[in-house]
This record gives structure tokens, sequence and C-alpha cells, in this order.
């Protein structure tokens, strides 16, 4: 069996082979990305228009076929197993910015001071595209011609269905960390945020006039220090208490509560996510925890 594609081609439906341990997409079903960025991202590979192709990397991307990724400055290479015993080679490449380029888009940023906050909590702040903007660049691609694209298969069509998987798995990756666009344009996270420290945005008091302690007696000397109290209590600020220090021991209200503040892991390859994977044994941990601290003999529910 076959099909006709989009322009009138025919040719033999493939099969793809089961993959082992490939990355499997965080999205079970819908729309992949969460993020206005990463969504941003998704919406230049839907504008290619490569039909059916786009319902088959989804596939492809949920099902693990993607064996591989590897994101370095302005190139990703994967691997996608296929129809074929050996699996695709993907390459995918944006056109990096120039370190003039660059320099103007940090320069920029310095002078905001919610743009870098935002990037540190993990969240693209949206006026950075008019900020690449008003510096005639453009942050995100915009067009086909943006993006470079390569694979191993057979199929004339580039983008193909393997490619389109490595591309909504991008867009996952997205959604965990902003700066992985940066990165895809040419400057690593960590230049970034050197790059602005050492530009830090101006200061609201920067200008005025600095407020003057001299006095007629002292001149601007330094008040004398403060001697130390004879008492420990009172050096440390509290006193002894005889309550006691523990206070209420309880089981966690929320299990994997460290795992699941640290967000998505990388390119996930379990059929279910890390936190959901860890949280039973996280429960049973707790559990085992406050039967030894209670001193209650062991498989016995401490809440009895």
């Amino acid at each position: 069996m076959g099909r006709w594609d989009d322009h009138d081609f025919y040719f033999p439906r493939s099969v793809a082979r089961q993959a082992k341990g490939g990355i499997r997409s965080q999205s079970k079903r819908g729309n992949f990305g969460e993020s206005w960025w990463a969504k941003r991202w998704i919406a230049v590979l839907e504008s290619f228009q490569i039909g059916a192709r786009l319902q088959r990397g989804r596939s492809y991307a949920r099902r693990g076929q993607v064996l591989s990724i590897a994101v370095e400055k302005s190139r990703v290479t994967a691997k996608v197993q296929g129809s074929r015993p050996d699996p695709y080679e993907i390459t995918l490449e944006i056109k990096p910015l120039g370190p003039l380029h660059w320099k103007k888009i940090v320069q920029a940023l310095s002078r905001q001071a919610l743009y870098s906050s935002k990037l540190l909590a993990g969240e693209m702040p949206r006026e950075i595209e008019q900020l690449f903007e008003k510096a005639g660049l453009s942050l995100f691609p915009r067009k086909s011609s943006d993006l470079k694209t390569e694979c191993s298969c057979p199929d004339w069509s580039n983008p193909c269905k393997h490619i389109a998987a490595v591309y909504y798995l991008l867009g996952e990756e997205f959604d965990r960390d902003p700066f992985l666009i940066f990165r895809m344009r040419g400057m690593e996270r960590e230049d970034i945020l050197k790059h602005l420290s050492h530009n830090p945005a101006p200061s609201r008091t920067e200008g005025r006039p600095k407020a003057n302690f001299t006095t007629e007696a002292g001149k601007g000397a330094a008040p004398p220090p403060e001697p130390l109290p004879a008492e420990t209590s009172h050096f440390w600020g509290a006193k002894r208490s005889d309550e006691d220090l523990c206070g209420k021991v309880e089981l966690p209200p929320v299990q994997a509560a460290h795992v699941k503040r640290l967000g998505k892991f990388p390119f996930w390859r379990g059929a279910v996510s890390l936190s959901d994977a860890v949280s039973d044994q996280y429960a049973r941990a707790s559990k085992r925890g406050l039967q030894v601290f209670l001193g209650t003999p062991p498989f016995q529910d401490p809440s009895e």
C-alpha cells in the first residue's frame, strides 16, 4: 500500500522499526510546547506546509523514534530510527548572529533588568523580540530559508517527518530552557550572563547626590564600635528554649517536591515523566523515614 502526497507524487508507505531507549516527548496528545517561545518555534515548522509529514513527525516524537539529539552553537545533530536498519542522520543549522550583532543585543538587554531577571527565572520575556527587531535582527527563524536542514532518508521532502520529529522535541526543550534558542543563534547561556554581569542595568539612584553623614563633631569619622555582649544568648539573638526543636513531624504534603521544582528532564527517554517515575519512591521513603524517627515497627502506617 502507498499514498499520494500533497504534490501528487505516489510512493509506498514505510513502517518505522521499533526504537529502544529513544527520546520521548512529554506531550502525549495535542500541541507541543506550552510557553509562547516554544510555540513560536513550532509555528515555523508548521508554516512549511509539509502535509501529513507533520503528523508522522509528531508520532515519531511521541513513540521515541528519535535516538539522540546534540545541540551545539548554531547546529543540531540527531539520529532518528526509520524503516531501515541504520538510523537516519539529521542536521539542522541556523545562521548564527555575528559578534557585533550580539554586542548590540547584550547592550540592549543590560539596559533592562527585567529581561535578565526573567531569563534567570527560566522565562523568555515577550518584549525580547521587539528588542531584536529594533536591532534589525530576528531571534527566531521566520522562513524556511532561515534554516538549513538535512536528512539521510530517501524522502525528497525537506523537512521530512524525521526532521519534524526532532523539531518538535526541540520545541519541548525550549519550554525547559529558554537559553537554547540563544545557543542555536551562536551565544551560550554562560556568555550572556557574563556579559550582563559586566554591564549591569543602571541603578535608579544613579546620578543622585550621595548622602553626607559628616557631623560637626566627628567630621565624617566612623562611630566607635559597640562592645560585643558578654552573654552568648544575647550574642546569637535568641534565648535558650526547652521546647521541642523538631516541632511537628509529618509526611510532606507534596511528594518529590524538589524534583518537580527542577522541572522537566532534558530529552527524557522514559515512558513517563521523571517526577511521576520517582513519586512512588519518594512516598515509600518518606513513610519509612517517619517510622524510623518515631520508632514505630516497619511496615506499620505511622498515621494509624
